[in-house]
């Protein structure tokens, strides 16, 4: 069989972009409250929260496009590291009720959002051609 790398990207950022521009969206309409509760606990002015937009609207949408790949990738990153440190740090050592780690489905997106920068869009994918891509 004859290797498609490039489609392969096209599959992992849609189903890594997808799915998270759905939690973005659910915040889009229900609002970001307990997010700037706890971005105010921790001593943080509370726009910050704003952020979350850009991590879970933006960026995915960068990424299935294929704009600014590395770029939206590393913003992607960022965002679910941040999530995993604010809202799941209590479950970092922990278990769900499968025995998967609690934190699993944040660190693989962080992870595969951090592949994007080494990979790149791939051949199928909106492109500016600069470095970011």
């Amino acid at each position: 069989m004859k290797k498609n790398l490039d489609l392969g990207i096209l599959i992992s950022r849609i189903a890594i972009g997808g799915p998270m521009l759905v939690y973005g969206i659910n915040k889009l309409i229900h609002g970001i409250g307990f997010i700037k509760d706890i971005i105010v606990s921790i001593g943080l002015p509370s726009f910050f929260a704003n952020g979350v937009f850009v991590g879970e609207i933006i960026a995915p949408i960068m990424i299935i496009l294929g704009l600014r790949i590395r770029l939206a990738g590393v913003v992607f990153a960022i965002n679910c590291l941040t999530a995993i440190c604010l809202a799941q740090r209590s479950n970092i050592f922990k278990l769900n009720e499968f025995g998967g780690w609690a934190v699993e489905l944040l660190v693989i997106y962080m992870l595969i959002g951090l592949s994007f920068l080494f990979m790149g869009a791939g051949k199928y994918a909106v492109s500016t051609n600069n470095k970011w891509d």
